[in-house]
């Protein structure tokens, strides 16, 4: 449920807070406490106190410089009552009073006066201060390097048009107004749609718009003079590999900040500042979430949490629980529950033992993630069901034994339905793939294979339209080269899919046994499989990569 955020008062708006404070407490003890404590004197006219003094009924007086106060002469043994009135310039007001014998003296000065008159000279200027640093807090400009002057934001894909010279030309006004309010910020987003690199292949020629526009650019930022007109130039984009050299050399774009996906630390710490909108069960545990939510990035974070928060309140919850949040992380991953797909017998069947066999041999991997959960529900567009994998911490290195273990993993659920129905699906397809690519790229890339050495016969990793625009993504080889490596392929395909057969059929009784219970329950996680997993005997040490693994099944 969102709430308010109560941000922490900095220092130096604490002290301004606390002078602002006294001020007012001066303004209310010196103008507003006198008039409404002080005794109330009725006032007179200036014509009716001299008609009484000449009248002889005033006994004292008291001359002030804004007010003259007086006292009736006594009657039956009883102080006369006092009045007030405002002075007038009257020189022959003191004869008269002594004439009339009228007791006279001026108002005596006020005590503590020097106090006075310096809180009246230093408080002035300290409420000025305070008020106008709270008008310069509520604008909430700028902070940083942003203070330096006007902000120019524009997106790269305003440059690109169809009519040559019409993205140089909006380049160049925009650096003319930029030049004329230096110093200044140019932000440029998507920098991507016009900083593409030139050397593309024969994908748009010398007298291209974007070519042309591109250049503009280059010559605008071909550096600037500080004392003459400094604009900062920033830009943003997520594919850096594609933009021109000439770009990124120093004078033009110096730095390089890389936003990268957070590890488990700051996972948690993005998580607490989303969590604040929401408010969280007693059970939430923010540190175990995060270790569930490898490879997610700030805005994954933020999506968690608003699903998590969605189901609290679908459910009629006033606070977001810990298994909302485990809720929330299936749904980010697999999709949304599609229990409207529904599964003949057969399918069903053959999803659940499929969705065993990952469990049973990915739980022996050593080093890999625990087996969190395993469904037959069908999830997301394509998943009839998938098997959870959820890793103890990060990891950001994998020896060749884990890729192996975690290939024999992809495989165990095809391995299963070979063992049970003596058949294969469709359902395996995905896992295929994945088990196909990550073997190939530990023979061509992670020069695992002792045939062919520690050789990289894979090209770098460029998009298409960078390269020759040929679709295989491997170096020139000879043919003998290009055999080896498929047989290389296939053999550590082949070896993990003997692992996978081997545990399963060492473990028969217990894949019947929780694919049994499975097909009841369709769902099955927490201390319940754990214990279940616990009894899968191994056949030998297998190891898989401690990374997040979702096993998907479904019809390709």
């Amino acid at each position: 449920m969102p709430i308010k955020e109560q941000p922490t008062p900095t220092p130096s708006r604490l002290i301004g807070n606390i002078f602002l404070a006294l001020a007012a407490l001066f303004l209310i003890t010196n103008f507003i406490l006198p008039f409404v404590l002080g005794p109330q004197i009725p006032g007179v006219p200036y014509s009716l106190f001299i008609h009484q003094v000449q009248a002889g009924e005033v006994e004292r007086v008291q001359v002030g410089q804004n007010q003259i106060q007086f006292q009736l002469k006594t009657v039956d043994d009883q102080a006369g009552p006092v009045f007030s009135t405002t002075p007038i310039f009257d020189l022959g007001l003191p004869k008269l009073l002594e004439q009339k014998g009228v007791e006279f003296a001026a108002t005596p000065p006020p005590k503590n006066a020097w106090f006075t008159s310096l809180l009246g000279w230093v408080i002035p200027p300290l409420i000025f201060v305070a008020i106008w640093q709270f008008f310069i807090r509520r604008g909430g400009g700028p902070q940083g390097v942003l203070s330096i002057g006007p902000f120019f934001s524009i997106s790269g894909s305003e440059f690109v048009e169809l009519f040559v010279g019409v993205g140089s030309s909006r380049v160049r006004d925009l650096f003319e107004q930029a030049k004329k309010q230096a110093p200044c910020i140019v932000f440029i987003d998507e920098l991507d749609a016009i900083g593409k690199s030139r050397s593309s292949g024969g994908f748009y020629g010398g007298n291209d718009e974007r070519e042309q526009t591109l250049n503009q650019l280059l010559a605008e930022m071909d550096g600037f003079s500080a004392e003459d007109a400094t604009v900062i130039v920033l830009a943003a984009t997520n594919r850096p590999e594609v933009l021109d050299p000439a770009l990124l050399r120093p004078g033009r774009f110096d730095r390089q900040v890389l936003v990268d996906r957070p590890d488990l630390s700051g996972r948690e710490a993005i998580l607490k500042i989303h969590a604040r909108k929401v408010k969280l069960g007693e059970d939430v545990k923010l540190a175990a979430i995060a270790t569930r939510t490898p490879g997610f990035a700030g805005a994954d974070l933020a999506n968690l949490v608003n699903e998590a928060a969605l189901l609290a309140a679908r459910n009629q919850r006033s606070d977001v629980a810990q298994e909302d949040f485990a809720e929330a992380i299936e749904r980010v991953v697999a999709g949304l529950e599609k229990k409207s797909r529904v599964l003949n017998d057969k399918e069903k069947k053959i999803v659940a033992y499929h969705e065993v066999g990952h469990a049973l041999v990915g739980s022996l991997m050593t080093g890999s993630g625990r087996v969190e959960k395993i469904s037959i529900v069908p999830r997301g567009m394509a998943a009839l069901g998938y098997t959870l994998q959820l890793p103890t911490e990060d990891r950001f290195l994998m020896d060749e034994a884990e890729l192996r273990g975690q290939i024999a993993t992809l495989l165990g659920g095809r391995s299963a339905e070979e063992i049970v129905f003596n058949s294969i699906t469709t359902g395996a397809a995905n896992d295929l793939q994945r088990a196909t690519d990550l073997a190939e790229r530990m023979v061509t890339t992670y020069g695992m294979s002792k045939i062919l050495g520690p050789l990289a016969y894979q090209q770098g990793q460029q998009p298409m339209f960078l390269g020759d625009g040929m679709p295989n993504p491997r170096r020139m080889m000879s043919e003998e080269t290009a055999q080896a490596i498929d047989r290389e392929v296939k053999e550590i395909v082949e070896t993990a899919h003997q692992q996978a057969l081997d545990t399963l059929k060492l473990n028969r009784d217990l894949l019947e046994a929780i694919a049994t219970q499975l097909l009841e329950t369709e769902v099955i996680e927490g201390e319940k499989l754990h214990s279940l997993l616990s009894q899968v005997q191994a056949v030998n040490n297998l190891t898989v990569s401690n990374r997040p693994n979702l096993n998907l099944s479904g019809v390709s």
